[in-house]
């Protein structure tokens, strides 16, 4: 099982959003991994924080800042620790 909590860091983003990435970001961490998990994440962020993520059964956790914005991550992919990870 994947835990997903958001902080807020209690400010608004400085900057305006990337037009490039209008409907969020869907993130890979696993440079081609496998095995992987995948999950959903709250979209939109409702300001700038940053997610923690954790996987229950392999131990992976990454963090993953957001800002509030249409270009925050939507989804995340994740490798999975169970077997040792082969980097290319």
């Amino acid at each position: 099982m994947i835990h997903v909590s958001w902080i807020d860091r209690g400010c608004e983003p400085a900057h305006p959003s990337n037009p490039a990435y209008p409907d969020g970001i869907d993130l890979d961490l696993t440079r081609g991994a496998k095995p992987f998990c995948q999950t959903g994440l709250p979209y939109p962020a409702e300001r700038c924080g940053y997610f923690t993520i954790a996987c229950d059964v392999c131990g992976f956790t990454t963090m993953v800042t957001t800002a509030g914005r249409p270009e925050d991550p939507k989804s995340i992919k994740l490798p999975c620790q169970i077997e040792p990870v082969k980097w290319r």
